[in-house]
């Protein structure tokens, strides 16, 4: 730089020289005003600004400053035009900053796109990619350009004049900048020499020793891989039925489950979670009772979710107060019957005692099954949004419904690119996958199933100004997730005119409903996202908030107390915001209780234990209309919920069309299935409300 010459670029605290962008020093000045309540308007921030940069470009002509350097002097200027309480309120930002700047390098991470410190600890933790030493060896940037070259990579060969630097750069913008982001194993897992993207996995259990432990060697490998696995056990022979071989007589299938629990319990997936199982069984099997019970001893299937499979047949009987028939699966017939209404308040009961098991509507799965002539869909992935033919695999991303909302309306432009690009991404995904069976990479892209979901919904109805629990909100729903389905069928069928359909479309409802042509089998899914909202900054899948204020155990004795943002935002703007009342929110006194605290507010920012059962039973149906695969939704209750509660809950799903229903009754379980410690949300004596560092809302295994 000349001696001359204008400031025009700038060191950042890493070392990198950049841009000098001056419009930067104005949005600091204006947070600074609007932190303090000073509300003389725009020109007041321009003209601070502006003083600020005509400092700098004083100052440091012929130089280069630091980031440190400028923002002295926008404090000096701040004080020195009597704005001392903006100026104190920079100072503490500044503080507050370099805190967690020093908390994500005692991570080890280099965090070069501004991530809030759980976040950073998330991808540490599972996502980014390590030395052999255990040295964290990418920055989050890096590692969104490994998925995105590796996805991309596939466009050469679907078209050999594609510019994979193009498709690379669109790929790695919309992740980035966090409109979409894909099942944690692509992140994990593209670019590396595992190089296993998929999320669901359903696998066969047959009737045979054999078949049972081939089951439990691919169920391994899965989860090795970073994948989750389902598992129809309605196959397997009931207990005490005669094993003609051996002249001995069956275990049942709930014995045979605890040995895939075990296995479970001593392989993690790629080193980074434990594995994660769904375990159905049908209504109709001579073991059901067994099963509906087997999860209430505490610790019991621990790496386990399971479900009924229920029939129109058995709910019909509960209608009708009729007995219904359990039959053998080895034989075909019936050995006995049972009081349907007796079975259906069993399994309430130990839903209610221990959250297991949840139901699912085999019929309704499968009058939706893409592919019929295939066979019938018996099972789900971990969290339920997946049904899966045996031998399926899927691979998942969502959408961040809160970067749609734009000026208190939904931006359908940017929604709809989003869609389109993330059906590309997805197919992709198939073609960059190594599979860790044959049988399923064969069935896979046979059907190439993706699953194109959402995440930040509630998020997206605060910045509406639109309550959860509504009949405004219902509708905001379905709007938004018949466009996302309109317009990924749409993607779907444009790739299948260049890429062709996938193979199986001959005899699918797809050919059956008119359609010449279609690429995925199926195309929407609603996952719980977990872990990948935490990344994005936003509330998980189609949930409500789950709390506005709490205390994120972020590691072992370091703990930092979130405040949701727009809450935050809302608070400050309306006059009630303090660090007192975020504090006292966070331990656990209900915002409803806060009488200083608008009502209209109190509604807007109405957390998952505050909304009634039917509103999140209700809201699940609302999406579960324009999604061809399935909805993952917990519905939370209050501890002092009633079996009668649970009951109305699982009548209610199925009346209004659910796939399936999951409850979790709040303090029935000790520790969460499937967690690794404090993952789940809790209160601790009444005292304050803790999320682990992997918890964000809904689903409350700490696994989704």
């Amino acid at each position: 730089m000349g001696a001359g010459s204008k400031v025009s670029r700038i060191v950042k605290r890493d070392g990198r020289v950049v841009e000098f962008m001056p419009e930067k020093i104005a949005a600091a000045v204006d947070k600074a005003l609007k932190a303090v309540g000073e509300t003389e308007g725009e020109a007041v921030s321009v003209d601070l600004a502006r003083e600020a940069k005509e400092r700098v470009q004083r100052g440091f002509r012929g130089r280069t400053p630091t980031v440190e350097d400028v923002q002295d002097i926008v404090e000096k200027v701040l004080i020195e035009a009597g704005y001392v309480a903006a100026a104190k309120a920079y100072i503490l930002y500044r503080q507050r900053h370099a805190e967690l700047r020093d908390a994500k390098r005692f991570f080890g991470v280099a965090d070069d796109l501004k991530l809030g410190v759980n976040a950073v600890k998330v991808l540490e933790r599972r996502y980014l990619l390590k030395d052999e030493s255990g040295r964290v060896v990418e920055t989050p940037g890096e590692m969104f350009r490994r998925v995105a070259t590796a996805v991309s990579a596939v466009e050469k060969k679907y078209d050999k004049g594609a510019d994979l630097s193009a498709w690379e750069d669109r790929f790695y913008r919309f992740m980035t900048e966090f409109l979409f982001l894909p099942n944690s194993p692509t992140l994990m897992n593209a670019g590396t020499s595992l190089g296993q993207l998929s999320a669901c996995f359903v696998i066969p259990v047959e009737d045979s020793i054999a078949g049972i432990f081939d089951a439990v060697k691919d169920m391994a490998l899965i989860h090795q891989s970073g994948g989750g696995t389902g598992f129809s056990f309605s196959r397997l022979r009931p207990r005490g039925d005669v094993v003609r071989s051996t002249h001995g007589v069956a275990s049942g299938p709930v014995s045979f489950m605890h040995v895939f629990d075990s296995a479970t319990e001593v392989i993690k997936q790629g080193g980074r979670r434990r594995g994660a199982n769904m375990g159905v069984l049908r209504v109709d099997h001579p073991d059901i009772i067994e099963f509906i019970s087997a999860k209430e001893a505490d610790g019991s299937l621990s790496n386990f979710n399971i479900s009924v499979g229920v029939t129109e047949v058995f709910m019909r009987a509960v209608q009708e107060d009729e007995r219904y028939p359990l039959i053998n699966p080895r034989t075909g017939e019936m050995v006995k019957e049972l009081r349907a209404r007796d079975v259906f308040d069993l399994i309430a009961t130990s839903a209610w005692r221990s959250g297991d098991p949840g139901i699912v509507f085999l019929d309704k799965i499968n009058e939706a099954n893409p592919t019929p002539l295939l066979g019938m869909i018996e099972c789900t992935n971990p969290c339920g949004e997946m049904p899966l033919l045996p031998f399926e695999s899927c691979n998942l991303g969502s959408i961040n419904l809160s970067r749609m909302a734009v000026d208190g309306k939904i931006d359908f432009e940017l929604l709809e690119s989003t869609v389109r690009l993330g059906v590309r991404f997805l197919d992709n995904v198939i073609d960059a996958t190594r599979f860790p069976i044959k049988e399923i990479e064969r069935m896979t892209k046979e059907n190439r199933k993706i699953g194109l979901g959402v995440m930040g919904f509630s998020e997206m109805l605060i910045q509406l100004g639109i309550a959860y629990d509504s009949e405004a909100a219902l509708e905001i729903a379905e709007s938004v997730m018949s466009f996302i389905f309109e317009k990924a069928v749409e993607a779907s069928v444009e790739l299948a005119g260049v890429r062709g359909s996938f193979p199986n479309f001959a005899g699918s409802i797809w050919e059956k409903r008119g359609f010449t042509r279609m690429r995925n089998a199926a195309v929407t899914t609603i996952a719980p996202t977990g872990t990948i909202s935490i990344i994005a900054g936003t509330t998980s899948g189609i949930e409500p908030l789950f709390a506005v204020s709490f205390i994120r155990n972020v590691m072992e004795g370091t703990r930092l107390l979130e405040v949701n943002p727009f809450f935050e935002k809302t608070a400050k703007e309306q006059g009630f915001y303090s660090k007192e009342l975020m504090i006292e929110l966070a331990k656990g006194t209900m915002l409803k209780d806060i009488p200083q605290v608008p009502g209209d507010v109190k509604n807007l920012f109405a957390t998952a234990l505050e909304i009634k059962p039917e509103w999140h039973v209700r809201m699940q149906a609302a999406f579960q209309k324009h999604v061809d695969n399935a909805v993952s939704k917990t519905v939370n209750l209050p501890t002092d919920a009633s079996i009668g509660d649970v009951r109305s809950t699982f009548q209610l799903a199925y009346e209004l069309g659910c796939k399936g229903i999951t409850v979790y009754r709040y303090g029935s379980k000790n520790e969460q299935v499937l967690s690794t410690g404090l993952l789940h949300l809790k209160k601790i004596r009444g005292a304050q409300i803790i999320a682990g560092s992997e918890y964000a809302g809904g689903c409350p295994t700490g696994e989704c």
